[in-house]
């Protein structure tokens, strides 16, 4: 998505050094953009666990690259694998209810288990969380696919009046690293050309539809209201 003229997923291996993970703090929105460095794991679980970052598909991918990140930092204190096993626990206990979490930290040690030494490792790693991470966005892209007829055939019937859609949450490309899930359709309709309007649920106590949501539709230039979350009904 683009920011002051920029394209931004939500994370991303910062350019020229593929030992830092980079993500859009989300706790500073709407009012500050900042971008925040992960050197290590223990760095994305503080991110995950005060929720800088947050979304299932966008967590998941942290989690997936906090393994690759363990793996930079390892010190060879503690055998490989007792080491790896420790890792992984900690990363699915930092939001045990997030099941992209234990889905990527899984897979990364599934992938990884390949592979002998901590080089390999690395590196399997590395590629493994990319590969999460493209998934995430492809998936995200097909929900717009398969959503934006449904938009299309509602505008249709309006004759072009305004498709209102209510949110609630954030659940936009800062969730999911790129597209969104129920925002992919929103936007795909918008850049379509179809007249589209937005009501966003505030979204109580941590108001993510208020922060959040509305700053991605300015953001894209979407038409949207803010609104309290009892206005929804």
């Amino acid at each position: 998505m683009n920011v002051a003229g920029k394209h931004y997923n939500t994370i991303w291996v910062k350019e020229n050094d593929n030992s830092v993970i980079q993500v859009i703090d989300q706790s500073f929105l709407p009012f500050e953009f900042r971008i925040k460095d992960m050197l290590s794991v223990e760095d994305v679980n503080t991110a995950i666990k005060n929720m800088h970052i947050r979304g299932a598909p966008l967590i998941g991918a942290a989690a997936a690259f906090g393994i690759y990140l363990a793996l930079v930092r390892y010190n060879k204190k503690t055998p490989l694998n007792e080491y790896l096993l420790s890792v992984a626990e900690k990363l699915k206990s930092v939001r045990p209810t997030a099941i992209n979490i234990k889905y990527a930290v899984d897979k990364q040690l599934e992938v990884i288990s390949l592979y002998q030494s901590a080089d390999e490792k690395r590196t399997a790693a590395f590629n493994n969380a990319l590969k999460i991470l493209e998934t995430e966005k492809e998936n995200c892209r097909m929900i717009g696919e398969h959503g934006l007829p449904i938009i299309k055939n509602i505008s249709k019937q309006k004759n072009g009046a305004p498709v209102n859609i209510l949110t609630h949450c954030n659940a936009g490309w800062l969730a999911c690293i790129d597209y969104g899930t129920a925002t992919a359709p929103i936007y795909m309709a918008h850049d379509s050309g179809i007249n589209v309007h937005v009501w966003v649920d505030e979204t109580r106590p941590r108001n993510q539809g208020a922060r959040l949501t509305a700053w991605e539709l300015e953001q894209h230039g979407v038409s949207f209201t803010l609104i309290t979350d009892n206005a929804g009904g």
